[in-house]
């Protein structure tokens, strides 16, 4: 029988995880872009786009969803910091240390599950970490296109020199898809109105 102290333990857990919906994703600021997209509203589509890759590629499409969600867990902590910023701070350890802090104290094995995830995608020990690598860079890709197609003109780096760094096939597929793609086509498409 667990203490009351490890169930309040996890709501401490679930509202410091509530605070990725006030950090904002700083790499949109060196763009102009003020109100920007936040670490939770990135993660939510990182998510589903490890779910859609991963299920492309043909591996376990839960456990890679499950890796895209945690991946941004530690900046609740230690706040989004842009490649600027990481120029000058070694970032993976200060990721690290935050994360095993985060969920040290949560039991029945919620803790290690999710620095067991954690490890897997630092070390790209498996199929769905890199799956969920990539998909966190494409929701980069695809955030940067619609900043691009709202006007901010300097968010065209953002979908175009990550391309590089995308291992997976179906990852690079979608990526050059990207680059021609008219972001507000989907909504376009339902606007029309038949008579």
């Amino acid at each position: 029988m667990k203490k009351d102290s490890d169930y309040i333990k996890i709501l401490d857990f679930l509202a410091e995880a509530g605070q990725l919906k006030r950090v904002k994703r700083s790499g949109w600021w060196t763009c102009g872009i003020n109100d920007c997209e936040s670490v939770a509203d990135h993660s939510f589509r990182c998510a589903i786009i490890g779910f859609c890759l991963a299920k492309i590629e043909k591996c376990d499409f839960n456990k890679t969803a499950i890796i895209c969600l945690f991946n941004d867990l530690h900046e609740a902590r230690i706040n989004d910091m842009h490649k600027v910023v990481q120029r000058y701070i070694l970032l993976r350890d200060a990721e690290k240390k935050a994360s095993k802090e985060q969920v040290k104290d949560l039991f029945y094995g919620i803790g290690k599950n999710i620095m067991s995830m954690m490890n897997e995608l630092w070390e790209d020990k498996s199929k769905e970490s890199i799956i969920a690598r990539d998909a966190d860079i494409l929701e980069c890709m695809l955030q940067g296109k619609e900043y691009y197609d709202q006007g901010f003109t300097q968010a065209k780096e953002f979908y175009i020199k990550p391309y590089k760094l995308l291992k997976t096939k179906s990852a690079r597929k979608l990526a050059r898809y990207i680059k021609k793609w008219d972001s507000r086509s989907w909504c376009s498409k339902l606007a029309v109105v038949e008579r």
